[in-house]
């Protein structure tokens, strides 16, 4: 029987090029945030998925978001919105939302989503989410044919059962929706815990203790080296080659 190991054979992968306006899909994956907003006491919800932490101190988000959304129009009017994150049992509401202008109408009129008061704003935030986010904007940035919305955080919240300094992925009912494109979503299956790299400090003493036993080696070397050639010398006067 050979000894040679046997490797798993992997096929190549097809890869197939993409046009330029596709970059945005591959980078969809994250979860849905529903954005409510309101004006005069009318209420909208609107679905957007490009949504982004953009600091910690302050605490900004970032939503980019077309001018000719209504959404757009209000929240730049109030200086104010929230993001909820809603789970699978709003699947069919979101895409539905989305497919629906609050220019024409009250979406939540509309839909009989529940909901309750902002803790900090003047809008709802909506039932059936797992977090929300509530935010006044501090400022809006053109982005080639989109807006950056730029909110500071000002009040968070999220369910007990569902977030715990991380997404717990307990519950299926309790994980946070994902948006893949179109009318494609998704939800997380499990937590992955990966291996936690050594601190700067256990590295940087790891470190100066290899360069310590370096020197060390080396000291011992030119020690060494000295003595060998000590000993060739006395040799070397001791048989006379010396007197050659």
């Amino acid at each position: 029987m050979s000894d040679t190991p046997r490797y798993r054979c992997y096929a190549a992968p097809v890869r197939t090029n993409l046009d330029e306006t596709d970059a945005r899909r591959l980078l969809t994956g994250g979860p849905v945030s529903i954005v409510t907003s309101s004006y005069r006491g009318h209420h909208n919800a609107a679905p957007v998925a490009y949504v982004m932490p953009l600091s910690w101190r302050p605490p900004l988000i970032g939503i980019a978001m077309h001018p000719s959304r209504y959404s757009y129009d209000v929240i730049h009017k109030t200086e104010e919105f929230a993001l909820n994150i809603p789970t699978r049992e709003l699947l069919h509401h979101v895409q539905y939302l989305g497919s629906l202008s609050g220019a024409d109408v009250d979406k939540l009129e509309l839909t009989k989503l529940p909901h309750f008061r902002a803790r900090k704003l003047d809008t709802v935030l909506l039932e059936g989410c797992v977090g929300w986010i509530e935010c006044s904007l501090d400022d809006t940035i053109e982005v080639g044919d989109h807006f950056l919305l730029v909110g500071r955080v000002v009040a968070v919240q999220a369910d007990n059962d569902a977030f715990k300094d991380r997404w717990l992925l307990d519950d299926n009912e309790l994980k946070p929706l994902h948006y893949l494109g179109m009318n494609h979503y998704s939800i997380l299956d499990y937590v992955m815990e990966a291996r936690i790299p050594q601190t700067a400090e256990e590295y940087g003493r790891r470190l100066d203790e290899a360069v310590a036993e370096q020197l060390e080696l080396t000291h011992q070397g030119e020690e060494q080296r000295a003595q060998e050639d000590f000993e060739r010398e006395e040799f070397r006067k001791r048989e006379g080659f010396e007197r050659s």
